[in-house]
């Protein structure tokens, strides 16, 4: 139990210290409306803490800005992912420098994979660029053949 305490404080320290690309999403995360996924940020799973979730998707979201780019951090960053899709939890990880250049369309694509999760799929619309995330971030979340 004295573990589970201290990864909750921890998640509280977090949450007074987040990025600058951490604070950017969730100021469009946090925005509540009938039909759209709730969203935690610096939430607590097992001993992880991962910067957003959305509960009702199993989806984390890991904002990574240059701390990420070292290979011991992909490394770690790698495991945790593989743990937590392990316990049923999809993992999309956002390069902080995509926030930065298009926060609206970032926002789109969580939101996207939330539904996308939350819901059985819609019919294929082939052919359609309408309604889609940036390409980049579709490819990213592998949308993108």
């Amino acid at each position: 139990m004295r573990t589970r305490s201290l990864i909750r404080t921890r998640a509280r320290e977090l949450r007074k210290s987040m990025s600058e690309p951490e604070v950017m999403l969730w100021s469009r995360l946090r925005r509540r409306s009938e039909g759209r996924p709730t969203f935690r940020r610096q939430h607590p799973i097992g001993s992880i803490i991962v910067d957003f979730y959305c509960p009702s998707a199993r989806l984390a979201v890991e904002v990574d800005g240059a701390v990420h780019w070292s290979d011991e951090k992909r490394v770690k960053d790698a495991a945790r992912d593989r743990w937590l899709e392990h316990n049923g939890i999809v993992v999309l990880r956002i390069p902080a420098s995509w926030i930065y250049r298009d926060l609206t369309g970032v926002v789109d694509a969580v939101l996207g994979k939330a539904a996308s999760l939350r819901a059985p799929p819609a019919p294929s619309t082939a052919g359609s660029a309408a309604g889609g995330p940036p390409p980049a971030i579709a490819a990213a979340m592998g949308e993108v053949g």
